[in-house]
């Protein structure tokens, strides 16, 4: 039975070498040591590696630099409340396949987990300017929310829009305040609150990094999809819905929580990158 895809948008490589990592790292590999570019070019350089330190991980491959690499996946239903979540997700590299070998075979280049915060396919350079939390967010803005027993008693005091997310009413809150508005905004709600209730409600200020940009930017999709510019290339972002992680990948790494990452050929002959996540033991309860 063939695979049915979604396709997901399009990513570039400039830098002619693509990675796949966890979002909550990215902005740390140099921190850690070698900018996430140059080890991860050197991978490239290789065949295609595994990368991994402290708790970033990322595998990179070479990629074609001239052309947009369509990203699809296929789907299966989540153990946590049936909806579809990636269970396959494929992305073309834009190269011929030369070797005979993987033309038959794939080739296994690593393993990933699924990051709490999320998965980033993008350019190798690019991605060294990535912001995550507790950098400045490059546009100056952020998002306020509020949500708890005392929201409707804020919004009647305060206003703010009901921010849908994920298909459903989300918090109340504004977007796209200057990061100093925000955090007065924010300190507003939460010294009304202290002064008349004591507790009972929640106030975040998310600031603008890529981080927050990718996850808002897959609100609306079926899939917690979202496609942003970082670095000058375009990157997508994928965020895993919280109860389906919990069941499903949670642990990560460290409880044995990862999916192997190959390289394989198309119908056409041109490589493709693919990070398959089985289906769990979860899915095969009542068969």
């Amino acid at each position: 039975m063939s695979e049915t895809f979604v396709d997901l948008g399009t990513v570039d490589a400039p830098s002619g070498v693509l990675v796949l990592g966890m979002a909550g790292g990215i902005d740390q590999w140099q921190e850690l040591g070698q900018p996430l570019s140059v080890r991860a070019g050197t991978a490239a350089a290789n065949g295609g590696h595994h990368l991994r330190d402290g708790l970033c991980e990322a595998v990179a491959v070479s990629a074609a630099a001239d052309r947009p690499l369509r990203v699809r996946a296929v789907t299966s239903p989540s153990p946590f409340d049936g909806e579809p979540t990636i269970a396959t997700l494929e992305v073309s590299l834009g190269l011929p396949c030369s070797d005979t070998t993987v033309r038959s075979v794939p080739a296994r280049i690593g393993d990933l987990p699924v990051d709490r915060c999320g998965m980033v396919v993008g350019d190798a350079a690019g991605l060294d300017a990535w912001t995550g939390w507790g950098d400045e967010p490059a546009n100056g803005l952020a998002d306020v929310f509020y949500w708890g027993r005392y929201a409707d008693d804020a919004h009647s005091q305060f206003g703010g829009e009901r921010i849908a997310q994920y298909g459903v009413d989300g918090p109340h809150g504004w977007l796209d305040l200057p990061v100093a508005e925000a955090a007065a905004r924010a300190a507003e709600l939460t010294d009304w609150c202290d002064r008349l209730h004591g507790k009972g409600l929640m106030v975040s200020v998310d600031e603008h990094t890529d981080l927050h940009r990718f996850q808002r930017a897959g609100w609306h999709h079926p899939l917690r999809v979202g496609g942003i510019e970082v670095g000058g290339c375009q990157v997508l972002g994928i965020e895993w819905d919280q109860g389906d992680h919990s069941m499903r990948h949670r642990g990560e790494r460290s409880a044995g929580q990862v999916y192997p990452v190959t390289l394989e050929a198309d119908d056409a002959g041109e490589m493709v990158m693919r990070w398959t996540i089985p289906s769990s033991d979860f899915d095969n309860e009542d068969e």
